[in-house]
């Protein structure tokens, strides 16, 4: 029986071989404790049809992330040397030139085994997990290996695991957003946590939609 990492449980930790801005070197996932959000984005190998498409997303909104004092580690059972062959190839080559963010090797699929992605013919799923700065995980999600990930979405989670840490007591309801999103509309009105005062949220909600 598999035991799948859990919400509110500390991260599995790992220590393995990150190539970054064409260099290779020692990647801990302890060492961002304390100090950064970390977003492990598990895609399946380089040069798949879809994962090219996500890397290169997240890359391009990096200043929104690192505002949201978050890493990106991009994670697959490559080896370092397909992800340094990746990143010096050109984006019209289906290459990841240019990123900004680390990918790490998982050759030995222990880090993607851990995280409980491997299936049993040995494919590495597209995986994301949100971990806060005490190492918990506070969020994931498994894909099938053709369909992409948001990332508007992926920042939206963000966002709002932050957002009810700076404020205990409140929640996010249904298509919450923050300011930072094009189209925001201020809400008036604030979701509580607690059972009896979440009544006064939804009062107020339905009670102005029948006027």
């Amino acid at each position: 029986m598999k035991t799948f990492p859990q919400i509110g449980k500390r991260a599995p930790n790992f220590v393995t071989v990150g190539v970054f801005k064409k260099r290779l070197g020692r990647i801990r996932l302890s060492d961002y404790r304390g100090k950064k959000y970390v977003m492990l984005i598990f895609y399946p190998a380089n040069f798949t049809p879809v994962s090219p498409t996500e890397l290169i997303a997240l890359s391009d909104h990096i200043s929104e992330f690192r505002k949201l004092s978050t890493q990106i580690l991009a994670v697959s059972i490559d080896s370092p040397f397909s992800h340094l062959q990746s990143l010096l190839l050109s984006r019209e080559e289906g290459g990841l030139a240019n990123l900004n963010y680390p990918l790490i090797s998982d050759l030995s699929q222990t880090i993607t085994r851990d995280y409980k992605l491997l299936t049993e013919e040995g494919l590495a799923l597209p995986g994301v997990f949100i971990i806060d700065k005490e190492g918990i995980i506070q969020y994931y999600t498994v894909n099938n290996l053709l369909c992409s990930r948001s990332i508007n979405e992926l920042i939206r989670i963000l966002e709002s695991i932050q957002y009810v840490k700076k404020n205990p007591g409140q929640a996010c309801p249904v298509n919450w957003q923050s300011s930072s999103f094009k189209n925001f509309q201020p809400y008036d009105k604030i979701l509580y946590s607690h059972p009896l005062r979440s009544k006064l949220y939804f009062r107020d909600l339905y009670s102005s939609k029948k006027n």
